[in-house]
């Protein structure tokens, strides 16, 4: 593994922060040595893209909240993540402001009462739009990973769909699975 790979895991942005605690990435970089920091480019409502409406469970087009995050490690941008909510759960929330979210999002959704206990996560090799490729700053012909997260609550009712873009060559991603 070279130095610049980044490994990520999900687990620790599944699950709420204690109070006081800083959001994961930033305490998960900060553990490695490194430093992680983010900057809300969007948030508010938008018409929900066909994919995202079908992880939502609801119709294409029909409003959702969305955070439209680029992420850094180090001052280098390493990840495009959108993260939509349907609006009964989001609107009118910080999760539809352009504010940081003391303790991340998964805190402030439990505060709201809706918790995850389930994942489905789906991870494709694509080319960047030139969008992507411009904020990663990849060079031609270098793939993207995207990762599609969506958490569902305790009935199997989506809460929340995360879409992220990652440059290939700096990316592992680890799954640990519990069995039993």
């Amino acid at each position: 593994m070279s130095t610049s790979e980044w490994v990520s895991t999900s687990m620790p942005y599944l699950t709420p922060r204690e109070k006081g605690q800083p959001d994961a990435w930033g305490a998960e970089a900060a553990a490695r040595g490194r430093r992680g920091s983010q900057r809300i480019v969007h948030a508010g409502e938008i018409a929900a893209p066909a994919e995202i409406a079908e992880c939502l469970g609801i119709a294409e087009g029909e409003d959702v909240v969305v955070r439209r995050r680029m992420m850094y490690l180090d001052d280098v941008p390493c990840e495009l993540t959108d993260t939509y909510y349907p609006v009964h759960i989001a609107r009118g929330t910080r999760l539809a402001g352009t504010a940081k979210i003391p303790g991340g999002a998964v805190s402030l959704l439990a505060e709201l009462g809706h918790t995850g206990t389930r994942v489905q996560e789906d991870v494709i090799a694509r080319m960047p739009s030139g969008d992507e490729r411009d904020a990663l700053r990849t060079g031609a012909g270098e793939p993207v990973l995207q990762l599609t997260r969506v958490t569902l609550d305790g009935h199997d009712r989506p809460i929340q769909v995360d879409r992220m873009a990652m440059p290939g060559h700096l990316q592992r991603l680890r799954y640990e699975i519990r069995i039993g």
